[in-house]
């Protein structure tokens, strides 16, 4: 591993760990985005958890479509450069974990543990469920040309995306060969 790649898999690893909660990306069955938030707990294969009421619009996007999109991003006070703030995204698959059992059960207790006693409130309430948000792929950026693939069983590997830049743009050319703007 190339000095780079290992300092950028230390900053992954201490940027992700340093979040309480997402940024939740979910659609409608028509297609219609829905943006929220939420608490997790990640789990022991490294998914994202989330305890949510099945009363929000998210909670039934989710078990409608199964699909999801989560986002941990740098807060903005914190960002040099509000074009380049790090993020980490991910595209994932949505499943509920069934109540009751012993995987819930546990990370019912991982819950309290990281947010105390208003989790007892979610546990006794019928209509709050454990969804687990597995990751398929990701994205994490640190700065301008400082992008990494994030990928492998447990989200552990980090590829640099090295595509040659964003690219020139160049203004358009008229139909008699000059840019436009010029005389």
């Amino acid at each position: 591993m190339t000095d780079h790649l290992g300092k950028a898999h230390a900053a992954y690893s201490a940027f992700a760990a340093g979040f309480q909660s997402l940024i939740l990306g979910t659609a409608t069955p028509d297609g219609l985005p829905t943006a929220s938030y939420t608490p997790f707990v990640r789990d022991g294969d490294g998914c994202f958890c989330i305890f949510v009421s099945g009363l929000s619009d998210h909670t039934g996007n989710l078990e409608r479509t199964g699909k999801a999109s989560v986002l941990l991003i740098e807060d903005e006070s914190a960002t040099p450069m509000i074009y380049a703030r790090r993020r980490l995204t991910f595209t994932c698959t949505a499943s509920s974990v069934s109540r009751g059992s012993d995987d819930w059960n546990a990370l019912v207790e991982r819950f309290s543990g990281r947010f105390g006693s208003i989790v007892q409130f979610f546990r006794s309430a019928a209509d709050f469920r454990i969804i687990r948000l597995s990751p398929e792929k990701g994205l994490f950026v640190i700065g301008f040309g400082e992008a990494y693939r994030v990928g492998g069983v447990r989200m552990e590997t980090l590829e640099h995306i090295n595509d040659g830049g964003h690219g020139v743009t160049h203004p358009p050319a008229r139909s008699d060969g000059m840019v436009v703007g010029q005389s």
